[in-house]
């Protein structure tokens, strides 16, 4: 069986302090939904109706999917610099806790007219980035502004994994199909090197064939990455590594695969992707692993402390 030996994280490795995050309400309660784009906020939407909370959705303008409104109890198109108007909606409605996902597509905003009028920043905005965010303007450090803002005004951002715990990768050989003896020397050799770009905050992947590192992924993002490491690499059969920045934030700072990474992979010609277990969402779980059988791709979920 594919395994790893494990050991601690020394203390030096973590830069960032854990965030304490609230414990998730206990159902029927109210939890507001603040949606980007993608499948995600309507995967978390259903898995948190199901669990018998009411879902009040607060859809970033021009960002989020159509059939978003439709599964949630109430819904409100907001401005995506104005979160103070987010946080007065909620308490209208009663909402004490919720939920930051989705991604925010730049070019949706920079093609439409009214964009300077839909997104003119609100006082509560302003007055965040001069206190947080002159100086730092990386996305955690937005999140976390973003969480102070709507904390002072009695809303609490949750642990965006807590209604989807199925669909974060898992420990071991997730897919029928199974690493080279290559790949798992790939796996244990890049490891390392991943937990220590996480912890300078770098960026959150690195592939690599045969011990050489070809890629290391940067603000270009993982999809891009992929691509570049294709046209680096014409051998087949090549490993990503993927995980989590060191103390990360899981208000909304959570790493992200789905089916498109897995069509993106097989294009460039990669043979194995590694996941840091319990830290990578995989959107459409079953789906992601029925399509990577297909394509002869392996998935390993991998301990965020392996050697």
């Amino acid at each position: 069986p594919f395994a790893f030996a494990t050991g601690r994280i020394a203390p030096s490795v973590m830069l960032s302090p854990l965030t304490i995050l609230p414990d998730p309400p206990a159902p029927p309660a109210a939890i507001g939904l603040i949606a980007g784009g993608g499948q995600l906020p309507v995967i978390i939407a259903r898995s948190l109706r199901e669990k018998g909370h009411s879902v009040h959705g607060l859809g970033l303008w021009r960002q989020y999917e159509p059939g978003l409104p439709e599964i949630c109890t109430s819904f409100r198109d907001v401005g995506l610099l104005r979160v103070g108007s987010w946080a007065r909606i909620l308490a209208k409605l009663g909402v004490r806790h919720a939920i930051m996902v989705g991604r925010v597509d730049k070019a949706k905003l920079m093609h439409d007219p009214l964009r300077m009028v839909k997104n003119i920043p609100d006082v509560r905005t302003v007055v965040a980035w001069y206190r947080h965010l002159r100086h730092d303007r990386r996305s955690h450090a937005v999140l976390g502004a973003i969480a102070e803002e709507l904390d002072r005004c009695g809303v609490q951002l949750l642990d965006s994994t807590f209604p989807i715990p199925s669909e974060l990768a898992s420990e071991g050989v997730m897919t029928r199909t199974r690493p080279s003896p290559m790949q798992e020397q790939d796996i244990r050799f890049v490891w390392p090197m991943l937990r220590e770009l996480l912890r300078l905050d770098i960026g959150q992947a690195v592939s690599v064939r045969e011990r050489d590192v070809i890629a290391v992924e940067a603000v270009e993002g993982t999809d891009r990455m992929i691509e570049r490491t294709g046209k680096l690499c014409r051998a087949k059969g090549w490993t990503i590594c993927k995980g989590a920045r060191s103390g990360h934030d899981r208000r909304s700072d959570v790493p992200t695969i789905g089916p498109q990474t897995i069509e993106n992979l097989h294009a460039a010609g990669a043979g194995c992707l590694a996941l840091a277990a319990g830290d990578v969402i995989m959107i459409n779980k079953a789906e992601v692993i029925d399509l990577a059988d297909a394509r002869g791709i392996a998935i390993v979920g991998v301990p965020m402390a392996s050697a």
